[in-house]
């Protein structure tokens, strides 16, 4: 028998924890291969974790909730059967284990005790698995100045009436000044202790007494007028006939993306039309005889993708992020497309080299990767590694939006629903008005890379790909 470790996965380049949502399993149960242990969350997607031994669950380190670090140690599987059980039925727990019992474990079992012993979930001693900084020590945002937080220090922030402004300024000691459980923690314990103020840290007192006295003296002051902290945790009262409806996790993580989109990035929007007669007549001519030959639809998505690969070709510039005051330009063309899921959430998955596949290849990554995202199946290294994404608000009926960009991304392209409308057509002969399938494009960009002349030339080029069409195209 052996006791075999199962670890946090590796959900994708940028992911560095995820938080336990729920176990499927307790300690005493048996589990397969590869069936499901626990669901996890990222900032990204929800997971399900499944088993790499089969055999029992012997014992479970971490607690619901807990954001634990990648590659971290999240159970123990006793696999095999004993050898002294009666009739091979007895129970692979803990207790049951003998001295022939092969531990394969990167810590010691004391190690997990103490884990599953603090009320937290992990001691503070944990943090020492992942390279954090000196305690106390502030560490720089991510090198790209966008900084994340893991959904349990955000309900914690939330709970003690933390806004994200106050939360900015919170010292982070975790993996790219990331703040971690502890330091929210701390934070709000000195914060009630009156060591800090709402608005941040006090200033470290220094050793001459009378730079003390000049220090404190103002901050009293501010203290005593502002109300204690149980009465800033008031319920509001709201008047009238309401509904008050609590955010879900993702709709939280997507109002924090939004907004701090829109404090990173000067966002500009550039708009423009295009006849796509010729690309709906072709659709409409090829999409029963590309069901039957390929096994699935095709939508206007691939078609849409396709143009937009075409012209980042021709203006890289647009496929890109800022670090700093370098303009990191992606060689990678992965294009994002923003799906609705049924409960009304957004998500991102990303279609990795669109550049590579064809318009058959794109269409089948188009619909498994929406139809993945609907059906909660998605894998976390799904929605990352994003490099341009494009949203369609036409599905929705709008003719056309201002799209808000998906960091790091440095622009976001839309597209309107495609309505019927009499247009004035320049022929040889002469001009006339016909009745042509019309749409608007709409791109936000970051002005701090990407100028007016560059996104408006982009977004034209879009257009004219969709317009020039060609009707005669085989599949």
């Amino acid at each position: 028998m052996a006791l075999v470790d199962l670890v946090m996965p590796k959900l994708g380049e940028s992911i560095m924890e995820a938080t336990i949502l729920r176990w499927h399993k307790k300690p005493g149960d048996t589990v397969q291969m590869d069936e499901t242990v626990l669901d996890i969350a990222t900032d990204k997607v929800d997971s399900e974790v499944p088993s790499t031994n089969a055999g029992t669950i012997a014992e479970i380190l971490f607690k619901e909730n807990d954001v634990v670090p990648i590659g971290t140690v999240i159970a123990r599987i006793q696999t095999g059967v004993l050898s002294n059980s009666p009739q091979g039925g007895g129970t692979n727990t803990p207790s049951s284990l003998n001295q022939d019992t092969i531990i394969i474990s990167s810590s010691s079992k004391s190690e997990a005790g103490a884990e599953a012993s603090s009320p937290w979930g992990k001691p503070d001693g944990a943090a020492e698995e992942i390279p954090y900084q000196p305690a106390g020590a502030k560490v720089p945002a991510s090198s790209n100045g966008i900084r994340f937080y893991s959904p349990l220090v955000l309900n914690i922030a939330a709970q003690e009436g933390i806004g994200m402004m106050e939360l900015e300024k919170i010292p982070g000691t975790g993996n790219e000044g990331r703040v971690t459980k502890k330091d929210i923690l701390q934070y709000v314990s000195e914060r009630k202790s009156g060591k800090v103020q709402g608005s941040g840290y006090k200033e470290q007192e220094t050793s001459n007494k009378a730079q003390e006295e000049v220090m404190v003296i103002p901050m009293q002051k501010v203290e005593q007028p502002a109300p204690a902290p149980s009465a800033s945790m008031a319920p509001t009262v709201y008047t009238g006939n309401v509904e008050i409806i609590e955010m879900d996790r993702m709709r939280k993580l997507i109002a924090e993306h939004m907004v701090r989109s829109k404090a990173t990035s000067p966002h500009v929007t550039s708009f423009t039309e295009a006849d796509v007669t010729n690309l709906v007549q072709w659709r409409d001519k090829m999409k029963k005889e590309f069901e039957k030959r390929e096994g699935t639809k095709i939508t206007f998505t691939p078609l849409f993708i396709e143009a937009i690969v075409k012209c980042i070709k021709k203006y890289p510039l647009i496929n890109s992020s800022l670090d700093g005051t370098n303009i990191i330009v992606k060689k990678d063309i992965n294009i994002g497309m923003a799906t609705a899921l049924p409960t009304g959430n957004l998500i991102v998955p990303v279609i990795k080299n669109a550049d590579q596949l064809n318009l058959v290849g794109l269409t089948k990554q188009v619909n498994a990767l929406a139809d993945a995202a609907r059906n909660g199946k998605l894998k976390a290294d799904d929605t990352t590694g994003g490099t341009f994404t494009l949203t369609n608000v036409g599905t929705f009926g709008s003719l056309m939006g201002t799209p808000i960009i998906n960091q790091p991304q440095v622009a976001i392209l839309a597209v309107g629903a495609i309505k019927k409308r009499p247009v004035v057509i320049e022929t040889p002969a002469g001009d006339s008005i016909a009745i042509r399938h019309m749409m608007y494009l709409s791109m936000s960009y970051d002005h701090r890379i990407v100028d007016g002349s560059l996104g408006a030339t982009f977004l034209t080029a879009v257009a004219n790909e969709l317009q020039n069409f060609n009707a005669e195209r085989d599949l």
